[in-house]
């Protein structure tokens, strides 16, 4: 089959691929429909590597994913050939410690698409296990199918966050992970959200949504917003989603007393933070790796409308047109959140 595939950094190619995969009894066999490029994605496709994790081998790229079944094990039930799904890509050892408590994503031995030496989906067809591939609701497209799994990564950390009925939240950056950040703590329960960035294109984006407050670090004044919004008190919730070495610093200026603090960004290495300044807030640190469980009740927010993101879906090719879909992904334009690839 074709399929999307890594050489090595700075070489991608549409190929044909034949992969060892056959359809278990708990299995299910998907026509991929839509693939969303990640930012990992791209990391791979410049630098061939992220920390520890290097292509040492051709990879299938692609982990953000929606489609249709073709074909079902003998063990599933809840899943019938014509159903459009979307699929959760990291596969974890089910009988794991990490999984039986129901914190799977920190299983050390999950299987993650497009993590070497792990093939992605950027591909004709792939088989996953049922028990991590979720129907999609009639009224919810298989772009927005694809959205659900940067969507959960945001879930995880308004959850984390433990978000009250009306609380105001500051999310650092806006990228797709902070804007995503930033709707789930809407839909969480937040009365409203600032979210600011470097760039006045991303936040054009993020501003289009009701209860998400703008702020653009260098020209506006976060701190004046901040103060407006909170009676001069700070955020409630702050979520570090930029990964920025002096955002993470200077966490603690903008956290209310008794705030809590969720990390989702990761620093290239290790970044400084100002541990006086936010014990004298008793600030709560909680940090998040991917998601567990989130893929259901995300499913049902975009549903219910509760959750929109086709506002963030800024450019759709065709999969015949995916090593210029990552060109373009790579060049980094302010102007872009999500990329969408389709399958022809």
């Amino acid at each position: 089959m074709k399929a999307l595939v890594l050489a090595k950094a700075g070489e991608i190619a549409i190929e044909d691929v034949q992969l060892a995969e056959a359809l278990g009894p708990d299995d299910v066999q998907i026509k991929i429909h839509s693939v969303g490029i990640c930012g990992s994605d791209v990391h791979y496709y410049q630098h061939g590597r992220i920390g520890p994790f290097v292509v040492n081998a051709p990879m299938v790229l692609g982990h953000e994913a929606s489609g249709v079944v073709l074909a079902t094990g003998k063990n599933v039930t809840h899943l019938s050939a014509g159903d459009r799904v979307c699929m959760e890509p990291g596969i974890p050892d089910l009988n794991s410690a990490q999984t039986r408590a129901g914190i799977y994503n920190l299983d050390p031995a999950v299987r993650f698409w497009a993590t070497p030496p792990v093939h992605g989906c950027l591909r004709e067809t792939v088989i996953h296990p049922a028990a991590f591939t979720f129907k999609l609701p009639d009224n919810v497209s298989f772009a927005e199918g694809a959205m659900v799994e940067p969507l959960a990564i945001g879930m995880q950390a308004a959850t984390k966050a433990g978000i009250k009925p009306g609380d105001i939240a500051l999310v650092i950056g806006a990228g797709p992970i902070g804007v995503v950040t930033a709707l789930a703590a809407l839909a969480g329960g937040c009365s409203d959200v600032i979210i600011c960035d470097l760039f006045d294109e991303k936040l054009a984006v993020a501003a289009s949504y009701e209860g998400l407050h703008a702020v653009n670090i260098k020209t506006g004044d976060l701190a004046r917003k901040v103060a407006a919004l909170t009676s001069g008190n700070g955020a409630d919730v702050v979520f570090e989603c930029s990964g920025a070495k002096p955002a993470i610093a200077t966490l603690a200026e903008h956290a209310a007393p008794g705030a809590t603090a969720v990390l989702v960004g990761m620093p290239i290495d290790a970044a400084p933070l100002d541990i006086v300044a936010a014990q004298a807030k008793e600030i709560t640190f909680k940090t998040i790796f991917r998601y567990a469980n989130m893929y259901p009740r995300t499913l049902r927010l975009l549903s219910s409308g509760k959750l929109r993101v086709q506002p963030l879906i800024s450019q759709t090719y065709k999969f015949s047109d995916s090593v210029a879909a990552f060109e373009r992904a790579a060049a980094g334009h302010a102007s872009d959140i999500k990329i969408m690839l389709e399958m022809e």
